[in-house]
């Protein structure tokens, strides 16, 4: 009993200095974020911090990773599922209104990891292993798509790559303007173009 709620102590100090750092990090930037403040806010010592993370690049990389597992599993899901692949790369565009409602806290840490993945190698490549890994999702869809005869004969990477570009780069305006358009409606139509671009035949 006492080893399980020594566990439960230390999992709830870590949750603590996540939520804390995911605050300070979404108001603050993560340059601007100490590892002092960020102790002040989660209520613990900075020892206890240490024991749970390196540094605080190691906090900011799990909250990114947090950030992505979600919409990493709903993709992985949605290719896995796909049976009609027009219909199933047009879904994919219904995972952004979610991404752009999501709270203050959530989108300000988006924009940290782009901000800061032109400066940390680390976070940098993280970032990109993201992009390769839901790049390789887009290209099996539309090698699937190629094989049925849906899509023409391009190459599914090339392909893969300018429909993640579009999603990332709508996703990103979005959160530099929430209340612009309906974004959620502009990735849609986006996909729809890509899509009619890369069909071999008249799509049903």
């Amino acid at each position: 009993m006492e080893l399980s709620s020594s566990k439960s102590r230390a999992w709830e100090t870590r949750t603590a200095i996540l939520e804390a750092a995911a605050d300070c990090f979404a108001e603050n930037g993560y340059a601007e974020t100490g590892v002092a403040e960020i102790c002040h806010r989660a209520g613990v010592s900075r020892g206890a911090l240490y024991y749970h993370f390196e540094s605080k690049q190691a906090i900011f990389l799990e909250l990114v990773d947090a950030q992505l597992a979600e919409l990493k599993e709903a993709l992985e899901k949605s290719a896995c599922d796909a049976v009609n692949i027009p219909a199933s790369l047009r879904r994919l565009s219904y995972l952004l209104p979610g991404l752009i409602r999501s709270d203050y806290t959530r989108a300000g840490i988006f924009l940290e990891v782009w901000s800061q993945a032109s400066r940390e190698q680390t976070v940098r490549e993280a970032l990109l292993d993201t992009y390769q890994h839901f790049e390789g999702i887009f290209a099996r869809l539309i090698r699937r798509g190629i094989d049925e005869g849906t899509f023409a004969p391009i190459d599914p990477a090339v392909g893969a790559q300018a429909l993640l570009a579009m999603a990332s780069g709508t996703f990103v305006r979005s959160l530099l303007d929430p209340e612009g358009t309906d974004w959620g409606k502009t990735a849609e139509e986006s996909i729809n173009i890509l899509i009619n671009g890369l069909k071999g035949r008249s799509i049903k």
